[in-house]
């Protein structure tokens, strides 16, 4: 497993990784709220974020739950990502748009 680290790389690298990510999509969601795809994607990026925190803490203190939480988190991640695609094309079909401010209007 250390050798995937790399021996020069302490807890606070990757943990400064994962605080630049995750920033990077809450920018992603604040400064792009029309395209749903984007959105989308900054949560994606978000949760993987997420994800890497757990990894390097699970690493430095020895203890592989970090690690086993990570498979669930991949798990939800993989099934929103999957719903969230199914309605924003059955929404397309239908709408013929993907902007956000359009979406949610209601049609009766």
């Amino acid at each position: 497993m250390s050798e995937f680290f790399g021996a020069g790389l302490a807890l606070g690298h990757y943990l400064a990784l994962g605080a630049v990510l995750f920033c990077i999509s809450v920018a992603g969601i604040f400064l792009n709220r029309k395209n749903v795809i984007m959105l989308l994607m900054s949560l994606e990026l978000m949760l993987l974020a997420v994800n890497i925190n757990f990894v390097a803490f699970s690493r430095q203190l020895g203890d592989p739950a970090g690690q086993v939480f990570v498979f669930f988190i991949l798990t939800v991640a993989a099934a929103e990502a999957a719903i969230g695609l199914a309605i924003l094309v059955t929404l397309f079909r239908n709408r013929r748009t993907i902007n956000v401010a359009e979406i949610d209007t209601m049609k009766g």
